[in-house]
């Protein structure tokens, strides 16, 4: 308690910039998870995309493996059996009319469900390209807007910077929905838009930050430009904190309590993506983002000489990028 009192006070101040190795590697070996997870189990997609055959209808005595078997039982392959507020929605892949006739009858008879109240949607493989295809381009028409505003808003290195960081909070979001088996349905992708949003948030302010104590840097200056970047970076730590967790709280409460007790299965595919993506984006701006621009703006003849005359002198004792640490050792 002591410690997070001191933090939140503003009395630490955390070398981010000069532990850039362990964050490099956390990221590596976060990405390299997530990418192994997209290629082996690839994501789970939604009838919305690929296409096929919903039942909704309620089964208060019924069990997931309960439904799963009957299901198989009449031929279906790997059905997907959810628990909702509404009462139980299984997908399966697109049926024919015998045997989705054969389906309704069998669930009907079996759980003691009237036949009228089994609701039955059919969606084409067609009709899910498209929803796919203009997924695509939302997310596409998305990330070009942010580039744009990036390259206006900052400096080329700064709106790289914060662009990495952003494909980086998408990967790594993407790859533990494959490794969780969640399904990706249309509030899946309107969570990715979400998450994306709040990471460029985060690094904005961050970075808005380090332009403005970066700017008093000159031949004279005290500090390197990753001593400068680290103490913008302390400045704005507590309100990136609070930010994530005021936005985390509800979303946690949403995938941990209304999914386990209240049933809110249509919910979970939007609350992970939030979850998890706030999460991945406030550890990008602070971990990610500044490090690598600190590594891109200190390989210019200004800051170089700046970290040279310092270390000369025995000053800019501080945290140390990459191309400053290679300057202070030569």
């Amino acid at each position: 308690m002591g410690l997070a009192r001191r933090l939140y006070r503003g009395e630490i101040d955390v070398d981010f910039v000069g532990k850039w190795r362990l964050w490099y590697s956390l990221s590596g070996f976060l990405l390299v998870v997530s990418l192994a997870g997209l290629l082996i189990n690839g994501l789970n997609l939604g009838v919305e995309f690929k296409g096929g055959t919903v039942f909704s209808f309620k089964a208060p005595t019924a069990t997931i493996e309960q439904l799963r078997e009957e299901f198989s039982a009449q031929g279906v392959h790997q059905p997907i059996v959810q628990s909702t507020s509404g009462g139980w929605r299984v997908t399966t892949e697109t049926l024919q009319e015998g045997t989705l006739g054969q389906v309704q009858t069998a669930v009907a008879k079996d759980f003691n469900v009237p036949a009228s109240q089994i609701s039955v949607q059919s969606i084409g493989a067609s009709w899910g390209g498209e929803v796919s295809q203009k997924a695509w381009i939302g997310l596409g028409v998305f990330m070009l807007a942010i580039i744009l505003y990036l390259s206006m808003a900052f400096e080329p290195k700064m709106a790289l910077a914060a662009i990495v960081a952003l494909v980086h909070d998408l990967v790594i979001t993407a790859g533990i929905y494959a490794w969780s088996g969640f399904e990706v349905t249309p509030a899946t992708l309107l969570g990715f838009l979400t998450i994306l949003g709040y990471s460029l948030y985060d690094a904005v302010v961050v970075f808005d930050m380090i332009k403005e104590v970066t700017a008093k840097l000159g031949h004279t200056s005290k500090m390197t430009y990753s001593m400068a970047a680290n103490n913008a970076l302390n400045h704005t730590l507590i309100r990136s904190l609070n930010t994530s967790l005021v936005a985390i709280l509800p979303v946690a409460a949403i995938l941990f309590i209304g999914t386990t007790l209240l049933g809110a299965g249509v919910l979970k595919d939007l609350s992970l993506a939030l979850f998890v993506g706030m999460i991945v984006g406030t550890y990008s701006s602070l971990c990610v983002a500044t490090p690598l621009l600190v590594t891109l703006k200190e390989r210019e003849p200004k800051y170089q000489a700046i970290a040279k005359r310092l270390a000369s002198t025995g000053g800019g004792k501080g945290p140390k990028g990459p191309k400053s640490a290679a300057v202070a050792k030569g």
